[in-house]
C-alpha cells in the first residue's frame, strides 16, 4: 500500500512516498475504502509548512478530501456495503448538531491521517455515500470545500431565492459557493483578479463581476450592483485585508461567513456594529450537513469545477500548482 507522509515540515519537500504492507482487514464497525481520488485545499499547504505542527499526528498522511469505493466491511457494519462509492467526512466525530470541541480539532489530514493513500480504514460513521452522477475525482472535491460553502450559505441562517451573495475569488470554496447559491435561486456577485477567471465565473452563472485589482475599493461596486443595499450573505475568504470591505458590502442586518484567513485574522471595525451584522466562523460541517448537501447536488446534478487532475506520482507538482493560486475550482489527485 502506498501513502504520502510528511517526513518533515517546511513545504512540499517534506512529502515522502511510503510503501507498507497491504491494508489489514477491517475490525468490527470498520470499513476499508480503496481511495480513488483526493483533492487539495489551502489548509493542506499550511499544514505542510508547519502551521499546525503541534496539533498534527506524527508521520501524518496529509489531505482532508477523498473518495473511493468500499472494498471490505467489518462485523456489524450497516451504513455501507461493498461496492458503494463514498467520501470520507472532514470531521470524523461530528455527526450532527454543534461541532464537538477538543476532538481531532484539525480534522482529517491534520489530527488524523488524511487521504493521500491507496487505502483508508475508518469507522462506518465517517463515510457518506456520494451522488451517483459524480466521478471519483468530482466526489473527492466535496468533503471540505463544498461543505464549507454549503455551511457558509445556509448553516447559520436561511438563504432565500432572490437574496444576494458575495463570493471572493475563484478557489474551491468560492466556486462552490457560487454554484450552490444558484441552486437556492440567489443573485451572485463575484470578485476575482483577472479577466480570464472572471469569465469562468460568468459562465458558471455569476450575475455581477468585479475585478478587485482594478477596483481596490470593490465594496463600492458591490453596492452599485445591489441598488445601494449590499448583499445578504458574504462568503469571506480573505481575512484581515478584506474584512472591512466585506462589512461595507453586506446589507444592514446581513451575514458574513468567515471561511478563510488568507491574509491573517480579521479585526472588526465600528462599521460592523453600526450595520448590525452577524459573523459566523465556518468549521466545514457535520456528516448530517454533508448528506443534506449531497441530496441537493444529486437533485440538481451539480458538477464540481475541477481545474486540473494530477496523477498520484505528481502530488508535489499538484501542491505547487495550488500554491500559485491561478486555478479555478479544485485541484485533484487521481489515485490509480
Amino acid at each position: 500500500m502506498r501513502s504520502y507522509v510528511i517526513s518533515h515540515y517546511g513545504g512540499v519537500d517534506g512529502l515522502r512516498l511510503r510503501e507498507t504492507d497491504a491494508a489489514p482487514a477491517p475490525a468490527t464497525g470498520q470499513v476499508l475504502v480503496r481511495l480513488r481520488a483526493a483533492s487539495l485545499n489551502f489548509r493542506d499547504l499550511i499544514i505542510l509548512a508547519g502551521g499546525y505542527q503541534q496539533l498534527c499526528k506524527p508521520d501524518l498522511v496529509p489531505c482532508s478530501d477523498g473518495a473511493g469505493e468500499v472494498v471490505a466491511v467489518g462485523e456489524g457494519v450497516q451504513r455501507v456495503c461493498v461496492g458503494d462509492h463514498v467520501a470520507l467526512t472532514f470531521h470524523p466525530h461530528w455527526i450532527a448538531g454543534e461541532r464537538p470541541l477538543g476532538r481531532t480539532i484539525l480534522g482529517r489530514g491534520g489530527s488524523v491521517d488524511g487521504t493521500l493513500s491507496e487505502y483508508a480504514s475508518v469507522s462506518e460513521e465517517e463515510l457518506v455515500k456520494v451522488p451517483a452522477h459524480l466521478s471519483f475525482e468530482e466526489a473527492a472535491t466535496l468533503p471540505c470545500a463544498a461543505l464549507t460553502a454549503w455551511s457558509a450559505l445556509c448553516a447559520q441562517g436561511v438563504l432565500l431565492p432572490g437574496q444576494r451573495v458575495l463570493v471572493q475569488g475563484s478557489g474551491g470554496v468560492s466556486v462552490f459557493a457560487l454554484q450552490l447559491a444558484m441552486l437556492f435561486g440567489a443573485e451572485v456577485v463575484a470578485l476575482s483578479s483577472s479577466a480570464e477567471r472572471l469569465e469562468h465565473l460568468r459562465l458558471l452563472g455569476a450575475d455581477h463581476l468585479i475585478d478587485y485589482r482594478v477596483h481596490e475599493d470593490w465594496h463600492r461596486q458591490v453596492l452599485d450592483c445591489t441598488e445601494g443595499e449590499g448583499v445578504d450573505v458574504t462568503v469571506e475568504v480573505g481575512g484581515g485585508e478584506t474584512i472591512e470591505r466585506s462589512v461595507q458590502s453586506t446589507r444592514i442586518g446581513g451575514r458574513i461567513s468567515v471561511v478563510g484567513l488568507l491574509s491573517g485574522s480579521p479585526a472588526l471595525s465600528e462599521g460592523f456594529f453600526y450595520r448590525g451584522l452577524s459573523v459566523n466562523t465556518i468549521g466545514v460541517g457535520s456528516r448530517e450537513q454533508f448528506e443534506q448537501m449531497n441530496r441537493a447536488i444529486a437533485l440538481h446534478r451539480l458538477k464540481p469545477v475541477i481545474d486540473r487532475v494530477f496523477s498520484f506520482e505528481q502530488v508535489p507538482e499538484a501542491f505547487t500548482h495550488l500554491k500559485q493560486r491561478k486555478h479555478v475550482g479544485k485541484v485533484v489527485i487521481r489515485i490509480d
